[in-house]
Order: C-alpha cells, then structure tokens, then sequence
C-alpha cells in the first residue's frame, strides 16, 4: 500500500511538472506569435521632444558690458577678455574660469594639461594674452575660505 502511495506521489510530482513546461512553452509561444506580428511591441516608444527656437533680437549685444563686467559671461572687462571668452568658454563655462584663481606658472600647467588631455587647440600668441588677462583679473585669494575665528568666549556644556 505505502508503494502504491508512493507511485501516486511520483505520477502527480511528473503531472505537476509536464502542467508547469506545458505552460511555460505556450507563454513563449504567444511571446513568439506577438514578436511575429507586431515587431514593434517590445520596443521602446521615442518620446519626442518637440525644441522651441527662441529668435534673439538684433539689439541684444551678445558683447554688452555693464559696470565692467561681460554680460554673457560675467567675466571682468580688460585687455584680453574677447581672446578668453573666444578660447575658453567653447568648452567649458567662464564660472569655471573664474572660480580656479592660479598664479602664471598653474594657468600655463593648466593650459598644457588640456591641451595633452581634453583636445585643447595650439593656442599660439593667444596663450600669453589669455594668461595675462587671467593673473591679472583673477589671482590667487590671498585668504581661505574665512579667516581664523579669534577672541571666542567659549562656555561649558551642562548635562
């Protein structure tokens, strides 16, 4: 009797399992039909994005300068500033030009390094220009980022 159980167990367990494959091969099946019928069911629908042109008007001065600073790029108005803004800011933003304050020697190494590493042109006689123009509108802080804290009256912290 415990045998006959047993097959009994055996039958249902392979029942169970031809059900489950039987199954799965007719979920790829109509898997399989959809693909065949509409190729385009598993893609991924484009959203398009429609761009919107704004026309800028011919009395807007893309080389205005107000109070001494460059409109556009907010970069300070000296000798050398259109070679900057012509140089620089093709490919990175003048705010990145202006927060990196260097000496003559680290404009140079900085130049050489994008030059060796980003793809940055020959700049020929506009290097020593663009150089000039950044020592001498944005050098170095000569202080941090704040100064040090003095004449603190400190207290005790009490449980």
């Amino acid at each position: 009797m415990q045998e006959h159980s047993k097959f009994k167990q055996q039958v249902k367990a392979i029942y169970r399992l031809m059900v489950g494959l039987f199954s799965l091969f007719i979920v790829a099946a109509i898997g399989i039909l959809l693909l065949l019928f509409n190729p385009e069911w598993t893609s991924k629908k484009e959203v398009k994005i429609e761009q919107e042109y704004v026309a800028i008007p011919e009395s807007d001065d893309f080389d205005k300068i107000e109070n001494g600073i460059h409109v556009r790029t907010g970069l300070i108005d000296a000798d050398g500033l259109m070679t900057v803004v012509n140089n620089c800011t093709n490919c990175h933003s003048a705010k990145l030009v202006t927060q990196n304050r260097m000496n003559e020697e680290r404009w140079i190494a900085t130049i050489k390094w994008m030059q060796e590493t980003q793809n940055l042109w020959d700049l020929g006689k506009n290097e020593a220009i663009i150089v000039n123009y950044l020592v001498t509108n944005y050098p170095p802080g000569k202080k941090g980022r704040r100064e040090i804290l003095s004449d603190i009256q400190w207290y005790d912290l009490k449980d």
